[in-house]
């Protein structure tokens, strides 16, 4: 079963200085039929003008997980970690029983744009932890490259959270095949560009819940950027 959400049906929210979709509740975004998918529990596309950005904020008992698609995200925690990550890094911040940060557009001028994404812990009261990797085009190229997992395999940063995302580009004739594990679910959001899901068209912004199905093709792609998550 394949069900898709449309890229106009997110919850939206601007605030001059933020451009922000929220593809589950979040905020003054109350969606009942949309509050999470598995573990994940948020998924933001935000827009960042150049200079802004969040000042110092707390989060508790979640993986916080940013994926950057343009631009650059200056972090600081109360952990320590202070850096700026860039198209092709992938930052996880385990918030555990608590911690304190800021994010702010790395540049004046030029506008930022990525993915925060929220997963569901496994369990709340873990200890706070950050990690940053960096992942090269040519390893998402046609292929499905994981870079967010439980046991941080090949590479990929570690979650506290039953889940799995996996990073893409698809162009042409390129073609990349998910075989779903029996018994979980998959979420696919297109974060620009445009390609095929298991034969339905997406578009930048859209995202497909997919459910039952023994895998998931990725095809036809237009230039297209996607994450896969594998849920519960």
């Amino acid at each position: 079963m394949l069900a898709i959400r449309r890229s106009d049906e997110r919850g939206h929210a601007s605030h001059g200085w933020l451009d922000s979709f929220h593809s589950f509740s979040f905020a003054d975004y109350h969606d009942p039929e949309h509050v999470h998918y598995g573990a994940l529990r948020v998924l933001n596309d935000d827009r960042i003008a150049g200079g802004q950005g969040f000042g110092a904020h707390g989060h508790r008992d979640m993986e916080i997980v940013t994926y950057v698609l343009s631009g650059g995200l200056a972090h600081r925690d109360s952990m320590g970690n202070g850096s700026t990550i860039r198209p092709g890094d992938v930052q996880r911040m385990s918030a555990g029983t608590g911690v304190m940060h800021s994010e702010f557009n790395a540049s004046r001028e030029e506008e930022a744009h990525l993915l925060q994404i929220w997963l569901l812990p496994r369990e709340r009261g873990g200890a706070p932890g950050y990690e940053e990797k960096r992942f090269a085009d040519e390893d998402k190229r046609g292929r499905l490259r994981v870079v967010a997992s439980p046991d941080g395999r090949d590479g990929s940063v570690t979650v506290q959270s039953d889940a799995s995302i996996y990073a893409a580009l698809i162009d042409g004739d390129e073609r990349a095949v998910y075989a779903v594990p029996a018994g979980r679910r998959v979420y696919v959001h297109v974060a620009r560009g445009a390609l095929d899901v298991s034969g339905a068209r997406l578009e930048a912004g859209d995202a497909a819940m997919i459910e039952a199905e023994a895998a998931v093709a990725l095809a036809n792609g237009k230039q297209a950027e996607v994450l896969l998550f594998d849920l519960a």
